[in-house]
């Protein structure tokens, strides 16, 4: 089967997701760098692989993907190794929910509202800090009640949900802040402890 392409930057939470799933499925690929905030702007060859030139993007044999959701589980279905998502429809439902409450509710207020802001803002907007961390609360205050028995999300197995959170919280834990709140939450420290042990975690960690 062909190598996969994958486009994106190393600094990219999502392009960090759809990596730990490659690697997770010990799928050998081509990184093709492409910074979306370079001063000359986005290739127009690139949108012929993203539309809203966003990344990542994704290219197997012809074949080309955008989002990362899809493209986390054209990874699992497509090639060999351990399944990445649960095979009862209540498990995918969870995985799911999960992974769409981290898209709409905590990557923005994580990433750009409380890490970005405090790592890159001349001055920072305290106001949207705190807003952000008010986000962040909730986040983890939820994710907490939906996390199953066992070392993972779902349980027992690691699923596409424990790859999508790990980077997004791997970000928001760059800033005294976002370590403080993950302190709060025990039951989720400990996860991002195993995940962050995990060798698709610091194949994928950007070298600063």
């Amino acid at each position: 089967m062909a190598k996969p392409t994958l486009y994106g930057a190393d600094y990219s939470v999502y392009v960090r997701i759809a990596r730990m799933v490659l690697e997770e499925k010990s799928v050998g690929y081509d990184l093709v760098p492409l910074d979306i905030f370079a001063a000359e702007g986005i290739p127009a060859w690139y949108l012929e692989h993203h539309p809203f030139g966003r990344i990542p993007a994704f290219e197997h044999d012809g074949f080309r993907l955008f989002e990362t959701g899809a493209i986390a589980r054209y990874v699992d279905e497509a090639f060999e190794g351990p399944a990445l998502q649960p095979a009862d429809a209540r498990g995918r439902a969870r995985m799911g929910q999960i992974i769409g409450m981290l898209d709409a509710y905590g990557y923005r207020a994580m990433v750009w509202d409380v890490a970005v802001e405090r790592l890159e803002g001349a001055p920072p907007d305290e106001a949207l800090i705190a807003r952000g961390l008010g986000q962040a609360e909730t986040v983890l205050k939820v994710l907490r009640s939906l996390k199953a028995q066992g070392p993972w999300l779902l349980g027992e197995q690691l699923t596409l949900a424990d790859l999508h959170a790990a980077p997004i919280i791997a970000y928001f834990l760059k800033v005294a802040e976002g370590r403080d709140l993950l302190a709060r939450f025990v039951e989720i420290k400990d996860w991002y402890a195993r995940i962050a042990a995990r060798p698709s975690f610091a194949l994928t960690e950007k070298v600063s």
